[in-house]
């Protein structure tokens, strides 16, 4: 009985992180394997907060269909700092970003009116 109690405590903790992790790697787009075939196009969203320094924005954006991305709040890095600029928290935009290096790049932002 002593050495059973071990096996079940192991069990009780392995099993649901093998079960949670395989339910995350299952919803959770690989953007190294994704079909770069798809035209890439602008998608609209609204900036939510922008790091100038950084040269980072944050975007509630809808589905990005060239990425696989469903719609959903991130942070993206622009290409050109100078473009942060033009938007401000709470615009509404239409913007491009492309998978690069690891990295989610704004490629190109305009501010929708």
């Amino acid at each position: 009985m002593k050495q059973t109690k071990p096996l079940l405590a192991a069990i009780a903790i392995t099993l649901p992180s093998l079960f949670f992790g395989s339910v995350f790697a299952q919803t959770s787009p690989d953007h190294n394997t994704m079909d770069m075939s798809a035209k890439p196009s602008l998608t609209d969203g609204e900036v939510r907060k922008i790091d100038k320094e950084a040269g980072k924005l944050t975007i509630k954006h809808g589905e990005i269909k060239h990425l696989e991305m469903p719609p959903m709040t991130m942070v993206f890095v622009a290409r050109d700092k100078s473009m942060l600029d033009m938007v401000k928290a709470g615009d509404k935009v239409r913007f491009m970003a492309l998978h690069e290096n690891g990295q989610l790049i704004v490629t190109e932002l305009q501010p929708i009116k």
